[in-house]
């Protein structure tokens, strides 16, 4: 499985965290930056993130910035994406069973412990299937079309 992972500067340690240890439970993870501390604008690695999960280069993105929030947000902008901004892992398994997301964001102050079992439930969490889930999903998707 392929994972892809972005971040602005305040992001970056969690990210380089969350790399070596996904990579040591043997996912291959697709880095799109950024590489430093160096401040940088958060929706030009989002939108490099969110544009490799649509077009299915990678399964799966991880978006990190201060607060998850502007980072979220900005994934949220390209179509075809489902960005759920969570800080635990309850509602990384319900972002993904009921909503299909497929890219989990969180900020740079959870602890990393934590946001590896997050980002782990969040791509081991299969989508429910469920009727009403379906549907409420096809909506947002024809909005989108507008």
């Amino acid at each position: 499985m392929k994972v892809g992972i972005a971040n602005d500067h305040r992001g970056y340690k969690l990210k380089e965290y969350l790399k070596l240890e996904l990579t040591k439970l043997g996912y291959e993870v697709v880095d799109y930056g950024t590489n430093s501390t160096d401040s940088v604008d958060y929706p030009d690695y989002a939108f490099k993130l969110s544009t490799n999960v649509v077009n299915k280069n990678v399964d799966f993105g991880v978006a990190i910035c201060g607060s998850g929030i502007g980072i979220s947000i900005a994934c949220n902008k390209v179509k075809g994406i489902r960005c759920a901004k969570v800080s635990n892992i309850e509602e990384a398994k319900y972002t993904r069973e009921d909503n299909d997301s497929n890219i989990v964001a969180f900020g740079e102050k959870i602890l990393e412990q934590e946001a590896l079992e997050i980002v782990k439930t969040f791509i081991t969490t299969p989508f429910s299937n469920l009727e009403k889930h379906i549907r409420r999903i096809n909506k947002i998707k024809k909005y989108e079309e507008q």
